[in-house]
C-alpha cells in the first residue's frame, strides 16, 4: 500500500497542502477564526509501522506526553469505524497561552499507519467536535476505496 492509496474529504473552504515526503497525505486549516483566535486544523499522515496497532499507539501517545506542554489524555477508545479497526484519543495540551484538544484517529492497514489528528482551542472544541468525527468517517485506506 502506498500513501496515494490514503483518502479524505475535507471541508471545501478549508486550505490544503501536502508533503508526501514527509508522510503527510493532507494538511488543512479552516479559513473561518473563532473567537479563540486559533484556527481549527487536522493532519493525515501515514508512516512504516512494524508493529500491532495497540502497541503503536501506546509508543506514540508516549512521545507526545514528551514534546506537548500539559499533555493529558482525556478519552481513549478502541472500535470499528466504517469497518476498520481504529483506536482513538483525546488528548489537551498547551501551545502558547492555548488550551488545545485534538482528536486522534489511528489506523494500520498492510504495515501502514494512518494518524488523522484535528486540533482546535478548548473553547471551539463543541462547535467543531462533530465537524471532526464526520471527516474521520471520510478516511480511506486502500486502492479500492474512495473518499465518501
Amino acid at each position: 500500500m502506498r500513501p496515494d492509496d490514503i483518502g479524505i474529504c475535507l471541508p471545501v473552504t478549508w486550505r490544503r497542502r501536502s508533503a508526501p515526503a514527509h508522510g503527510v497525505v493532507v494538511s488543512a486549516r479552516s479559513t473561518v477564526l473563532p473567537d479563540s483566535g486559533m484556527l481549527p486544523e487536522l493532519t493525515l499522515r501515514c508512516v512504516p509501522v512494524d508493529i500491532d496497532l495497540t502497541t503503536w499507539r501506546a509508543e506514540a501517545l508516549g512521545e507526545l506526553g514528551c514534546r506537548l506542554v500539559d499533555f493529558d489524555v482525556e478519552d481513549d477508545d478502541a472500535f470499528e469505524l466504517l469497518g476498520r479497526h481504529v483506536v482513538y484519543h483525546r488528548f489537551a495540551h498547551r501551545l502558547g497561552s492555548a488550551d488545545v484538544l485534538s482528536d486522534q484517529w489511528a489506523w494500520l492497514s498492510d504495515g501502514l499507519g494512518v494518524v488523522l489528528t484535528c486540533s482546535v482551542a478548548r473553547e471551539d472544541y463543541p462547535d467543531y467536535c462533530d465537524v471532526f468525527e464526520a471527516i474521520a468517517e471520510t478516511v480511506t485506506i486502500g486502492a479500492a476505496q474512495s473518499p465518501a
